[in-house]
């Protein structure tokens, strides 16, 4: 019953191997929230592409980047979320306009 009463020993939310990992969880953090931004822009208005399609290419490089060097299943996890919600929010944005439409007319 010893194997029952071992501490925790994972660290921090987002290190599986109790080792502190400051650019991929600022990689994630950073992700996540030009993904939800790029995504929620892009459902509430049409007007608002150039934001939804910047944000939202931003955070495909970044999550990308942050895949690249990610070392734990619960970074790769959340990254995935952000890219998803990144890709959706760009292509929205694509759709509607695009990164430079109304701006060179």
């Amino acid at each position: 019953m010893a194997q029952a009463l071992r501490p925790n020993t994972a660290g921090g939310l987002f290190a599986t191997d109790g080792r502190p990992h400051p650019l991929q969880d600022t990689l994630l953090a950073v992700t996540l929230v030009l993904g939800i931004t790029s995504f929620i822009t892009a459902l509430i208005d049409e007007d608002l592409h150039l934001l939804s399609s910047w944000t939202g290419l931003v955070g495909i490089l970044t999550g990308a980047y942050g895949q690249w060097v990610s070392e734990t299943t619960r970074e790769r996890f959340g990254l995935i979320l952000g890219l998803g919600a990144a890709g959706v929010g760009f292509f929205l944005g694509m759709a509607h306009g695009g990164l430079f439409g109304g701006l060179f007319d």
